[in-house]
């Protein structure tokens, strides 16, 4: 219980806490909860609330997390591009932390795989991504690398437009003690430097997010491949389903050494569109 707040279960219809007043639960994570919610003026808004699935943890590992959920709204709110969620405003109630984002109408990339399987079409593929960079290249101007990229991160509007999502593995690339804080990595989409990354590291995790739209699932782990690299490339694998170049791209993305891929986001987003116009 914190501030007569139940911790081990959302917070309820109606409940208010700053100017939010809650509406109902959007989804629910490994450490935190996403309401719905209206803000003082009745607009709809995304609230996010720091809140661990074991809330029974000894109190040295709720304030590890609560002070990477802090920093993930810091990040959050210094970013302004239409393909990287933005926060509106963060703070501390309850004896925890929440943070506000524009209410946005979709769902993720995964759910699209999930529905689709492997039946993804090509154009609409290429056009995702090639936005997607755009906001990705925002992130990186920013001097941040978001290390958790996979298609449950990537929200795609109603529009067709993504936005790249929960920055909770997100750490600063110029910061010497960026690693103070223990980040999140999904098996399958990380890059085998996870633990000294650079731009190339959200690049793999791009294209092992392409090959999971392609395949109906995440491809073979990083470590798997360090210890026998035994994924088919996509070359092979998708060989006159899509085109070489695309193909040519996702197994670029996700060369095990890092100096073998595309170096930058502009390298990765002038491919991908030139595959775009060639194929238009």
């Amino acid at each position: 219980m914190l501030d007569g707040v139940a911790v081990n279960r959302p917070l309820p219809v109606a409940f208010e806490v700053e100017d939010y007043r809650i509406l109902g639960v959007l989804a629910q994570g490994g450490f935190s909860t996403v309401y719905l919610a209206h803000d003082a003026q009745a607009t709809p808004i995304a609230l996010k609330q720091y809140r661990p699935a074991q809330p029974g943890q000894d109190a040295a590992a709720w304030a590890r997390g609560l002070r990477c959920f802090f920093e993930e709204a810091r990040t959050l709110a210094t970013l302004h591009h239409p393909n990287v969620v933005h926060v509106l405003n963060f703070f501390r109630a309850h004896g925890t932390a929440y943070m506000a984002m524009r209410y946005e109408v979709g769902r993720t990339l995964q759910e699209h795989i999930e529905t689709r399987g492997d039946a993804l079409p090509e154009p609409w593929l290429r056009r995702l991504f090639v936005q997607l960079l755009h906001g990705l290249r925002e992130v990186h101007s920013a001097r941040l690398l978001h290390l958790d990229i996979k298609p449950g991160n990537i929200y795609v509007r109603h529009d067709g437009t993504p936005l790249l999502i929960d920055f909770g593995a997100a750490r600063s690339a110029l910061s010497p003690d960026s690693g103070r804080l223990a980040s999140t990595y999904t098996s399958g989409f990380a890059s085998p430097e996870h633990h000294n990354p650079g731009p190339w590291s959200d690049i793999y995790s791009v294209g092992a997010s392409l090959y999971a739209c392609l395949a109906g699932a995440a491809p073979l782990s990083a470590a798997e491949r360090a210890r026998k690299d035994s994924l088919v490339p996509a070359r092979r694998r998708w060989a006159g389903r899509y085109s070489d170049r695309l193909l040519a791209i996702v197994d670029w993305c996700l060369r095990l050494d890092p100096a073998l891929r595309p170096q930058s986001v502009l390298a990765l987003q002038k491919a991908l569109a030139a595959a775009e116009a060639i194929a238009a």
